[in-house]
């Protein structure tokens, strides 16, 4: 089947779709999960192929992290069905209601979207994580992951399709892309395709944006920032700090540069040069660091840089100005944190950096659409329209205006004896 075929049968599932009910899809994320469990083997088998080519291929060691799906990654992925599973459907929720006049009633209730298009790298674990976001949405999804992924990919689009299908999903819900022609051809399908998701590098991201004209939801770099204020806690500071570098480094939401309040550089930098270098970390100091601790001379690309790797950028700052001017000069507007016990200072980094998530004491790595009771996410955004930060069921939502009249017609409201409208918010849900 031709891409267009693909496209066409995801655009005409999309509606059927957008009416079942919702224990019919709950019915059917638990089907997904039970037959990830059943065929683990059979996946496992895939990715150690797909894992086992990457390497004589020389993937890059970040995406080979990103690759592997194993046994913990399958359990992972069915604890996030069952998650899902229990999260209220967002579909058919009444936003507001006004009577515009007596027995004339209008309603903003939620709805899919229709037909998401999402483009990944190389985590199988995204495509699950994508696709049942979007069957309890109730979205249809064209998926297109890495090449080095591509037989796990296979098999887990074959393995979710037929289990959602059997339970009751309309055929043609999902379809996986397997080319970069794919990809081409599908930015051009805005008559079938309503949005699409890129996560990739920065330049991948562009390219999608500016060749179609479909609209686009996404982040390109994920340079996240820590800001060790002087008004620290230092010992949190360094917890903080290692976490939000460390937990897991091949991710967007992890920490590349760390600015550091000049009153407290000389006691907090040795410290945390200890801790993070028993994790591996290479350290990237300014001049005003080198003078502190020994590490290797940072330059300006490293500010600009998302490592995706056991690399930091440490820069010292004179002030909580300084820190926010620079995040807000190379960030890339994902994820910022500020460490400090002052809370007007905290306020103030929360109101004037222009990230999608400003946290104040704890690790960057919270940003994500899991941990904040999304159901996992289809990506994260940095845009300011739509949906911002982890894009989880709310961000694959839009809505529809419902107007109930009782032969009301525009006629008796204009005119000399016009009538009134009476705009009196209702505090009830859309019901026939």
């Amino acid at each position: 089947m031709d891409i267009k075929q693909t496209a066409i049968q995801a655009k005409e599932a999309s509606i059927r779709l957008a009416a079942v009910r919702s224990e019919v899809k709950d019915q059917a994320l638990a089907a997904i999960a039970r037959a990830l469990e059943a065929n683990k083997n059979e996946i496992i088998s895939a990715n150690r192929a797909d894992m086992e080519r990457s390497e004589r291929e020389n993937l890059a060691a970040p995406l080979m992290k990103r690759l592997r799906f194993d046994e913990d990654k399958i359990k992972e992925a069915c604890e996030g069905l069952e998650s899902l599973i229990g999260l209220a459907d967002p579909v058919g929720i009444t936003l507001s209601a006004l009577e515009m006049d007596e027995g004339l009633e209008l309603y903003k209730v939620s709805c899919p979207i229709g037909v998401i298009g999402v483009v990944f790298e190389s985590r199988p674990d995204a495509l699950v994580q994508i696709s049942s976001l979007c069957l309890k949405s109730g979205n249809a999804v064209l998926l297109k992951g890495g090449s080095e992924a591509a037989e796990t990919n296979r098999i887990l689009a074959d393995i979710i399709d037929r289990a959602s299908v059997q339970a009751g999903m309309p055929a043609g819900w999902l379809g996986l892309l397997e080319t970069r022609a794919d990809v081409a051809d599908m930015l051009g399908m805005d008559n079938y395709i309503d949005l699409i998701v890129p996560r990739g590098s920065n330049e991948f991201v562009r390219h999608i944006m500016e060749d179609t004209n479909i609209p686009v939801l996404g982040h390109a770099d994920g340079i996240c920032h820590v800001y060790v204020d002087s008004q620290a806690d230092l010992d949190m500071a360094v917890r903080i700090a290692v976490d939000s570098k460390c937990q897991y480094v091949a991710v967007c939401n992890a920490a590349e540069t760390l600015l550091v309040h000049m009153d407290i550089g000389s006691v907090l930098l040795p410290q945390l040069k200890v801790a993070l270098e028993e994790k591996g970390v290479e350290i990237r100091g300014c001049e005003k660091t080198l003078q502190i601790i020994d590490v290797k001379l940072a330059t300006e690309q490293d500010w600009q840089t998302e490592y995706l790797d056991l690399i930091l950028a440490v820069k010292i700052v004179d002030s909580l100005d300084e820190a926010i001017d620079h995040i807000n000069r190379y960030g890339s507007g994902h994820t910022d944190v500020i460490v400090t016990a002052d809370k007007a200072r905290s306020i103030k980094f929360m109101d004037y950096v222009d990230s999608a998530g400003v946290f104040v004491n704890c690790s960057s790595r919270f940003a994500d659409g899991f941990r904040y009771g999304l159901g996992a996410e289809v990506g994260i955004s940095t845009n300011k329209i739509h949906a911002r930060g982890p894009v989880g069921l709310e961000g694959l939502m839009i809505y529809k205006w419902r107007l109930i009249g009782k032969g009301h017609l525009v006629a008796d409201y204009s005119g000399k004896d016009a009538r009134a409208f009476t705009h009196k918010r209702l505090n009830k849900d859309f019901r026939l």
